[in-house]
């Protein structure tokens, strides 16, 4: 019997049938459903799959946000033999069009009408696809190829469970489990090929290092289309038996936050960001006592995290300290955060600065980076409890051997890595080389084992003297100041660097209010100029002549999504902030006075 994301929940629902597999909220209030009904619900949508023509090897794609169908339909696709492939809901319906296409997709999900017309509008273009199932509450369309979630639910009737069961038992540690179409910085989207092994072997291999076990909670939020999100709503829930919580909706996060209380919590950088401006806002304002308070909680907050990030027990003086640390600020803290039964915090997907992680250890807040990609499973590398380094991304998970080539790229070999890109035998050659994984990152390893990221390999920006410079740094280091939202060095080619700058929306609307300024004028504000030029002057302090930043532009407007510079994981794209603000930066270039 193969060991499969699909039987492992069969066997929750076996071992633990009338305890919680996941909460939504509805009218109000979150309702739970049951390991058994969870089970019973998947079984059922695949045997709808089956009743409309999936076969074992079949694709669906899904398109809307984190709620129960996404993963009902997911695991049933599995279940059925087949594979998901999630589609961001941000993509446009060109996006929408490719990936349906390129997975030959008999069937799609869709949340709602907005997404269906995405669908609808390039349906000649999708010769594959044969049926559009809605989530609940979708409304009517008029497409006689769509089918309600209670319509295509009643499919399963021409299907027995016999069916399902058999190829539940057929599935292969090989074959493939699911596609992830990675979020196109570099070009279209490529479908990375996970099989059932890789997702089983990584979520039992998560669970290992977060001692996960059926007692947490966590907190869905980020797309479902990325590996990362997966692993903490789908498979380590599946292979642990915990509990989920489906986000009302990314604006939401917040408030469900406060009434999930989430044990095991998963952020993109930006959302540590966010964490770090609105509390470094609050403690700038304290005045006498308070901040008397906070400086002393603080101080002890960082050395407690020193102890903690080794592994080590804290010396009784120490542990008295921050018993009236935690008291006076740390609990209030973490409870005004939705944060005061969280034992493991994480940041991933994208890089995030020592800066903002060193700021919340210092406040009792100990987020553990993770390193990886798509192409193995999410994790290459883990900062976990007990031993951590910040600034770095951790050991290699246990099982993986992790190596640096000669050009400084890191390289991947093990259970986790992938079984290559969908129809793209090119691209697979170039990502598998000797049985290593090329990451496309270049990292070092400190004597103690910890990996360290240095640049990205097709980042790396040569100066029209000829000398590489890995920006990411550089951008890391400007992000730190509070007004920052993005940064984006730009010198290919080049004889100085630059870069563009763009503000953070919620900073920038609380820096306009509290100076009585407009916030659609912030980025030609002197103050603010001046205010970004002193970090600026700051960071390339520390730098090499040829990697200092000569100018700055702040943007009019943020990066986006929706303008494509940025992809739903929050990722820059970097051709596409060139293209759009190619005026700007030829304007910092225009004297060539370097």
């Amino acid at each position: 019997m193969t060991d499969t994301i699909p039987r492992r929940l069969f066997d929750q629902a076996r071992v633990r049938p009338e305890a919680f597999a996941y909460f939504e909220k509805r009218g109000g209030a979150w309702r739970g459903t049951t390991w058994k009904a969870y089970a019973a619900e998947v079984r059922r949508a695949a045997r709808a799959l089956v009743s409309l023509g999936f076969a074992p090897t079949s694709r669906v794609c899904i398109l809307g946000n984190n709620r129960p169908e996404w993963a009902i339909v997911d695991l049933a696709a599995m279940a059925a033999g087949g594979a998901p492939a999630g589609i961001y809901t941000t993509c446009s319906k060109e996006e929408v069009q490719y990936i349906v296409h390129h997975a030959e997709a008999p069937i799609v999900l869709v949340e709602n009408r907005e997404q269906w017309e995405k669908v609808h509008k390039v349906r000649g273009e999708l010769p594959h696809l044969r049926h559009i199932v809605l989530m609940r509450d979708a409304g009517d369309v008029d497409d006689p190829t769509a089918l309600s979630w209670e319509a295509f639910l009643a499919k399963a009737d021409a299907t027995d469970d016999a069916e399902i069961e058999r190829r539940v038992e057929a599935l292969e540690p090989t074959g493939l489990a699911t596609l992830i179409y990675t979020s196109g910085t570099t070009g279209p989207p490529k479908g990375v090929m996970l099989s059932h092994e890789n997702l089983a072997w990584t979520a039992r291999n998560a669970q290992e290092l977060t001692g996960g076990n059926a007692r947490d909670i966590c907190l869905s939020y980020l797309p479902l289309s990325h590996i990362a999100e997966q692993m903490f709503t789908l498979h380590g829930p599946c292979t642990m038996g915990s509990s989920v919580y489906y986000a009302e909706s990314i604006l939401k996060v917040a408030d469900n936050l406060k009434e999930v209380r989430p044990t095991i919590f998963f952020g993109v950088p930006r959302i540590w960001e966010k964490f770090h401006a609105a509390i470094s806002g609050k403690l700038a304002q304290a005045t006498g006592a308070k901040a008397r308070i906070a400086r002393f909680a603080r101080g002890i907050g960082a050395r407690v995290a020193s102890y903690r990030t080794r592994g080590e027990p804290l010396p009784l003086a120490l542990a008295l300290q921050y018993e009236v640390a935690s008291r006076l600020v740390f609990s209030k803290l973490r409870e005004a955060l939705g944060l005061d039964r969280a034992r493991v915090l994480v940041s991933g997907a994208a890089p995030i600065t020592k800066d903002v992680i060193e700021f919340l250890a210092s406040l009792d807040l100990i987020v553990l980076e993770v390193y990886g990609q798509s192409e193995d499973t999410g994790p290459t590398s883990f900062n976990r409890p007990g031993r951590a380094r910040f600034g770095s991304v951790g050991p290699a998970i246990p099982g993986v051997e992790v190596k640096i080539a000669e050009d400084g790229e890191i390289l991947v070999k093990g259970p986790n890595v992938f079984l290559g890109y969908f129809k793209d035998e090119e691209a697979t050659r170039e990502a598998l080389r000797d049985g290593f994984l090329c990451s496309g990152d270049l990292g070092e390893f400190d004597r103690d084992g910890f990996l360290f990221i240095t640049g990205r390999k097709k980042d790396i920006l040569i100066t029209a003297g000829g000398k590489n410079i890995a920006p990411k740094n550089i951008e890391g280091a400007l992000k730190g100041h509070a007004l920052v939202g993005e940064a984006v060095v730009i010198g290919d080619r080049r004889k100085y660097l630059t870069a563009l700058v763009s503000l953070d929306p919620e900073a920038a609307a609380a820096y306009a209010k509290e100076h009585g300024l407009d916030p659609a004028s912030l980025h030609a504000d002197a103050g603010v100029r001046a205010d970004v030029q002193r970090a600026l002057d700051g960071i390339n302090a520390t730098l090499a002549r040829v990697e200092t930043v000569k100018k700055f532009t702040i943007t009019k407007r943020p990066f986006s999504i929706d303008a494509g510079e940025l992809t739903p994981t929050l990722k820059v794209k970097r051709k596409i902030v060139n293209q759009n603000f190619a005026a700007e930066i030829e304007a910092m270039y225009a004297d060539d006075a370097g």
